[in-house]
């Protein structure tokens, strides 16, 4: 992706489930002390129920439709700068993938399936993983989804064999560079 100036001086996490957003966004707050927005956890607390029942209850389209007007609230808001963790399929939406441009430093922490699939194995709140062949399931998620990842992402990262801190200081790093004008390599 090109490098644009944004609106918004966010730095925004994207990327499939398991790869540590939650984990990465947690550090980044505690490294800058920037105010942390889960997306994820918003939408359960507004909506009093965990997303598996979301899903279970109201349907993928009605979680997406939540999700959606999140990053769109998120996107409208004047705040000042934070940390953004979105859920793995918020890239599946074209305006979602508008607005995430918009938002700031965008991230997009990556993994290989094997290792999603060991970090999300006996995890009972990922809906879409639920069911017999997840290592199937975490392969074609990934096939759709990469693209429009690499689409939105300023930089990617590969999560696997680092520990939260090194990610999260390499992030802060290449932020800097960003939001300074400079140059920005992307791995």
């Amino acid at each position: 992706m090109q490098q644009a100036k944004s609106v918004l001086n966010n730095i925004v996490l994207i990327g499939f489930m398991g790869c540590g957003k939650s984990t990465i966004s947690r550090e980044l707050q505690r490294l800058l002390g920037y105010p942390l927005a889960d997306m994820d956890a918003i939408i359960e607390q507004r909506a009093e129920k965990p997303i598996t029942r979301i899903f279970e209850e109201d349907g993928e389209t009605a979680f997406r439709d939540m999700e959606s007007a999140l990053l769109a609230e998120l996107a409208a808001a004047d705040h000042p700068p934070q940390i953004i963790a979105t859920g793995g399929g918020v890239v599946i939406r074209p305006e979602n993938r508008q607005r995430l441009q918009h938002l700031g430093y965008v991230v997009w922490l990556c993994a290989p399936p094997q290792v999603i699939l060991s970090r999300t194995r006996h995890s009972q709140d990922r809906p879409l993983l639920h069911g017999e062949n997840q290592a199937t399931r975490i392969t074609e998620l990934l096939a759709q989804r990469e693209p429009w990842y690499r689409q939105c992402a300023h930089l990617s990262v590969d999560t696997a064999g680092l520990s939260s801190r090194e990610i999260a200081s390499g992030i802060l790093e290449s932020a800097r560079y960003f939001f300074t004008g400079h140059d920005q390599t992307s791995c």
